[in-house]
């Protein structure tokens, strides 16, 4: 008779559209329950996790794997667009106008991704260029996601 009582108000509460406090409590119970009867899921051993690597060695075994890839390092001075009649009537001497202003730091790009920017340098008649700036590979990453 107790449990009829008992379904008879879990019913007239689950009606009303309320949860007692006694409903609260025995789905947790059920929920506590529920989860030491089951086995923990265990991620699948595929890829071992950073940690777990043979330590700074082991990265570096990683990095020696690519560290002899070459790359195209671009450095830009400027751009420009020009007409194919504009672009037949250049001579030597001829002067091309740039995006670009004077004394503007230059890009430097890899593979064709900015990466730093620098100022031009003349060392022994050759000329090169001295980082300014570096992109953070944040920086690099939010550029890429556009």
């Amino acid at each position: 008779m107790a449990d009829d009582m008992e379904n008879t108000a879990s019913t007239a509460t689950e009606d009303d559209g309320q949860i007692s406090e006694d409903d609260w409590a025995a789905a947790m119970a059920e929920q506590v329950a529920t989860e030491a009867a089951a086995p923990a899921a265990q991620p699948a051993d595929i890829f071992p996790a950073f940690g777990q690597a043979a330590g700074a060695a082991g990265v570096m075994n990683e990095l020696d794997m690519i560290l002899d890839i070459p790359v195209q390092i671009t450095v830009e001075l400027g751009r420009t667009k020009i007409t194919i009649k504009n672009l037949l009537q250049l001579a030597h001497g001829s002067v091309v106008e740039l995006d670009a202003m004077a004394g503007e730091p230059m890009d430097v790009l890899v593979n064709g991704t900015l990466i730093a920017q620098g100022e031009v340098v003349v060392v022994n008649d050759k000329f090169g260029i001295r980082l300014t700036d570096i992109i953070t590979p944040s920086e690099r990453m939010r550029k890429l996601n556009r």
